[in-house]
Parts: C-alpha cells; sequence; structure tokens
C-alpha cells in the first residue's frame, strides 16, 4: 500500500507495479510528535501528515511538491526515517505544452525510481487499466470547499444537513479526462504525455498559477450551500474564501482547523449552525421555518404529555435550565456550575427547576438541549446548537435586535439577525480563550479579586492600561507585571474590559452586525466589559435580566414549537 496525500499524485502508475494507494484523510488526535520534529508554523495538514508517518511507520509514500510544506514535510520524514520508500515528485504549477512535457518526464523519473527501488517491472497495460471513468453523483448536495477537509469533518457536515456531501477539497476533486488512444497505446511516450495532460488539467487547487478553473466548483446547480474549510497558517485559502463568498450564489460558512480532532466540538457547532440557519433537517430546520415544529422533530406536544417545556444548556462553566408553559411564560429557571460532568449537571439542574415549579418530569412534553455538552446528555429529546437558541431567546425577549454579542465561559460569539429574526451570519472565536468568560476569571485569579469586584472594578479607572497580548497566558503575565509595577488594580481591570471590547467588536465587524445589540451570556453582568464594548460599537447594548439563561430559555421555546 502507498499513501498519498495530493490529487496530482499519478496513482494509476502504481497500479502498473500491482500496488493500490490510499490517501490520507484523517485528523489526529494531536501532533506532538509532528511538532517535535518540525517547525511551530507547519500547517495543520502538514504536521498530521508528518504525525502519521511516525506514529505508524508508513511503508510507502509519494508526495508532490504542490507546495513547500510538502517539500518540508519530506525532509522530515526522510530524516527521521520513518518511511520504507519515500518519493517526491517535481510537479509544474502551469499547463502549458512545455510544463507537460516537464511532468512527463517527472513521471517516467517516477517510474524509474520505483522499479530501482523494488526490482517490479513496469506494466503500462495495467496503469492504463486503472484508470476509471470518474461520474458525479446527481441530487442536491452540500460542498466542502477549501483547503483540505479530514474524514472527521466531513462525517460532520452530513450528519448536520441530512444531505450528500462532495468533499471538493484537494483529493476530491481528482478527475481524470485520458483519451482513449492513451488507454489502448502501446506507445509509453504518448501515453505519459497524455497521461501529465490529463493530471495537469483537473480542477486546479490553489497552489497552481492560474487558479480561475476553481471558479466552475461554484456554478452547479445542485450545489445547495458551501462549507469553506481554512487551515491555520495556510494564506492561500483564505484569499480564495473572499472570492467565493462574493462569487457564490448559495450561502456560505466559512470554518477555520488546525487539522486534528480537538476543536471537533466547535466545528461541529458551526457545522450544524450553518444547517439550522439553512432550514436543512439533517441538522434542525431554521426557527423561523414555515413548519417550525415538525420540522424540528418537535410535533404539537398533546394535554396527555404535559403542559410545560424545558430548555438545557449545557455550556463550559453553567449548566442553566429554563421551564415554560404552553404560552411561552417562564414558570422556573435555574444555573448551576457544570461540573465535571455534563450528563449529571444536567440532570440535577432539571430536577431542582422541576421542584422549583411545583412539577414533575411527566408534567414536561419536550426538552431541548444546547450548549457544548448538548450531544451528552441523555435529558432531552432533541438538540439545537446555542447559535439558534440564542437567536430565539434574544428575539423573545427583544423584538427589535438585531444583533446578539454572546460571551460565555468557553468561547464567543456573535450572530446577525436578518429583520424576520433568521440567523443572518454568525461568527466566533477560534479556540484561545482571550476575550471570554475563562479569560476574566483567570485574569480575577491573579489580582485576586471576585468576579463581582471586577465587574464594577471596570468602571472606576483613572489610567488607560493596555493588555496587549491576544493570548490568556500571555495576558496573565503581562498582569502580574502591572502588578509589580504598583498599577492600580481598577486600572488593570479596565485594560482587560477593553481588551475583551476589541476582540468583541472585531467579531461584530466580521459578522456584519448592526444595530441594536443585545449582550447575552454570562459576561454580560460584567458591567464594565459591557461599558467598554458600548464604546466600540457607538450604542448602548440591550443586557435583560435573563442574559445569561438566554440559550436556555431559546432551547425551551423551541420546545413548545416557538
Amino acid at each position: 500500500m502507498i499513501c498519498a496525500v495530493c490529487k496530482y499524485t499519478p496513482i494509476e502508475l502504481f497500479a502498473g507495479f500491482g500496488e493500490e494507494c490510499r490517501f490520507l484523510e484523517e485528523m489526529p488526535a494531536s501532533l506532538d510528535r509532528a511538532e517535535a520534529a518540525s517547525h511551530a508554523n507547519l500547517c495543520g495538514f502538514g504536521k498530521a501528515l508528518i504525525e502519521e508517518a511516525l506514529s505508524s511507520h508508513v511503508e510507502q509514500m509519494v508526495l508532490v511538491n504542490c507546495c513547500d510544506v510538502m517539500r518540508r514535510c519530506h525532509d522530515v520524514v526522510a530524516a527521521e526515517a520513518a518511511c520504507d520508500r519515500l518519493f517526491l515528485m517535481d510537479l509544474p504549477h502551469t499547463c502549458g505544452p512545455c510544463q507537460v512535457t516537464s511532468l512527463a518526464r517527472a513521471l517516467k523519473r517516477l517510474r524509474d525510481s520505483y522499479e530501482e527501488t523494488t526490482g517490479i517491472e513496469f506494466n503500462l497495460k495495467a496503469c492504463q487499466t486503472a484508470f476509471e471513468t470518474q461520474e458525479t453523483e446527481p441530487g442536491t448536495y452540500v460542498a466542502i470547499l477549501g483547503a483540505r477537509a479530514g474524514k472527521q469533518l466531513e462525517d460532520a457536515v452530513r450528519d448536520a444537513f441530512g444531505l450528500a456531501v462532495r468533499n471538493l477539497t484537494c483529493t476530491g476533486t481528482r478527475s481524470l479526462a485520458m483519451p482513449e488512444q492513451a488507454l489502448q497505446t502501446d506507445d509509453e511516450d504518448e501515453f505519459f504525455q497524455a497521461y501529465a495532460q490529463a493530471l495537469l488539467s483537473q480542477v486546479p487547487c490553489m497552489r497552481m498559477d492560474d487558479s480561475v478553473g476553481r471558479r466552475a466548483l461554484l456554478e452547479d446547480p445542485n450545489l445547495a450551500g458551501i462549507v469553506y474549510h481554512t487551515m491555520k497558517f495556510c494564506d492561500f485559502y483564505s484569499v480564495e474564501y473572499a472570492e467565493v463568498s462574493s462569487r457564490a450564489q448559495v450561502p456560505v460558512c466559512k470554518i477555520e482547523s488546525d487539522f486534528t480532532i480537538q476543536s471537533t466540538e466547535q466545528l461541529r457547532t458551526r457545522v450544524e449552525a450553518f444547517a439550522e440557519a439553512l432550514g436543512f433537517a439533517g441538522g434542525l430546520s431554521s426557527f423561523a421555518a414555515s413548519n417550525g415544529k415538525e420540522a424540528f422533530g418537535m410535533a404539537q406536544a398533546t394535554e396527555a404529555q404535559g403542559r410545560y417545556f424545558a430548555g438545557i444548556d449545557s455550556g463550559s462553566t453553567s449548566t442553566d435550565v429554563v421551564i415554560v408553559d404552553d404560552a411561552g411564560a417562564i414558570v422556573s429557571t435555574l444555573i448551576v456550575p457544570t461540573g465535571a460532568g455534563a450528563s449529571k449537571s444536567s440532570e440535577a439542574c432539571l430536577a431542582s427547576a422541576l421542584e422549583q415549579a411545583g412539577l414533575t418530569r411527566a408534567d414536561l412534553a419536550r426538552v431541548v438541549t444546547t450548549g457544548y455538552g448538548r450531544a451528552y446528555i441523555g435529558e432531552g429529546d432533541s438538540s439545537v446548537t446555542e447559535i439558534t437558541c440564542h437567536a430565539v431567546g434574544a428575539r423573545h425577549l427583544d423584538a427589535t435586535v438585531r444583533t446578539i454579542i454572546d460571551i460565555g465561559g468557553q468561547d464567543s460569539k456573535v450572530i446577525s439577525l436578518d429583520a424576520d429574526g433568521h440567523v443572518a451570519k454568525f461568527v466566533m472565536n477560534d479556540k484561545c480563550a482571550a476575550g471570554t468568560g475563562r479569560f476574566l476569571e483567570m485574569m480575577a485569579r491573579a489580582l485576586q479579586v471576585s468576579l463581582d469586584e471586577m465587574s464594577e472594578m471596570g468602571l472606576a479607572w483613572r489610567e488607560d492600561v493596555a493588555i496587549s497580548s491576544t493570548c490568556s497566558v500571555f495576558a496573565e503575565s503581562e498582569v502580574v507585571s502591572l502588578v509589580a509595577q504598583n498599577k492600580d488594580v481598577a486600572d488593570i481591570v479596565h485594560g482587560l474590559c477593553e481588551s475583551v471590547a476589541a476582540k468583541t467588536a472585531t467579531l461584530v465587524k466580521r459578522a456584519g452586525g448592526t444595530g441594536p445589540y443585545m449582550m447575552t451570556g454570562g459576561v454580560a453582568a460584567n458591567a464594565g466589559v459591557v461599558t467598554a464594548i458600548e464604546r466600540r460599537l457607538g450604542q448602548k447594548l440591550i443586557v435583560s435580566d435573563k442574559a445569561q439563561l438566554c440559550g436556555a430559555l431559546g432551547a425551551a421555546l423551541l420546545a413548545r414549537g416557538n
């Protein structure tokens, strides 16, 4: 078995040696070995490739120098002796006559090198037989475009939409149009020239000098939506995203990863929220859809099923429960620390909220869960992303809201709504906790103040102290340094509030947010942060006394049928 990573890899060539090729698509759990052996700024996929080679000792691997990362991967894998047979094929980055001839020669060199290394004679007929006619699956589908997407991401998109998914990143767009004459000829020169032409005539990747041909991927009438994937430390696809978002005639959702499964929950949340906003039942339909209850799998409850509805928001810091009656009025709320287990916290929280309202579990017609722990809660009948739930909850609290700023314990989100309350666009912070509730908790500990004290201190500042770091760990070091300089604690807290506000304002801009703005999540209780954000936006924020319960409220209303 030969491992390959690029659609320009001549996999049919190795069929001429009786060998099969497989593309490395798995997203590893970590990149520990790769990071120890390679440069820190190598892209996530390059590190994943090295991690695979170092962890499982790949016997044979063929790399194509489509980008500098592949050259670096080749050097590292070779230096670590992680592969029995390792080959690097030169790839021209244009498709002119000279480049086709150059690639044909490179294919012959690769053939000769493999023959010499293995002692196996190349069989032209076996190679020609390996070419298959590739047919595109008909019907509506969601496309994954951009940088290479691993199998786990592809599965997440498929689960969210309940539609066919076409992975049109890298190897997913491999399609060779070989003339019949080239598949019948005994002339190797003629065959390799046609082979090189077919390889270079594919829909180009972004590493090719002329990538205009990629626009054809946006023109399929069966295309229903695009999940656009970018890779950390890879600028090529970030550049293309700007064009795709302006040219595409279908909705586009951008996500970024480091090609590991460490950020699975964030990616899943973004993809499912995108599916919900578009009204696909694989995730859950838009709360504003005309057939809302049925689309969410929430048929109208009968009197025998109970008259009350509950929403559980299982977050990283707290678990929140809201119970509403059949008129949508709130009858009970509760907020408890999530602790070590999302399932146990949700069960206890729901039981306490029922007891508070004088109800039993049998009185609940339906329970909807949300938050990062939603998939692990056994109490729910359905689950909906916090993006949709915050939108429903915020509109219930104030129908004028057009932009929601949700700063929770683990992440920050900005959700832009259209005039009818539909989620028009949303953005989230990446894996770093900077600018979140967890960030403020860390800083409060460093300053030896409570969160309540910090909230008021942010308003009583005198000196404008800047906290420049964008990393929670480094920001803590800055805070310690400022304390050592005898800076007033209130001034330091103000600097922290401004740091959070700056990051939030950037998210608002990316989401295209406009007023009126509502702030939700636990950080909405921090007066210093709220004031700092208001200064940045130039508008007052709507802050409800139910701000932290907004997600659970939206879930309860969706359980009711909104």
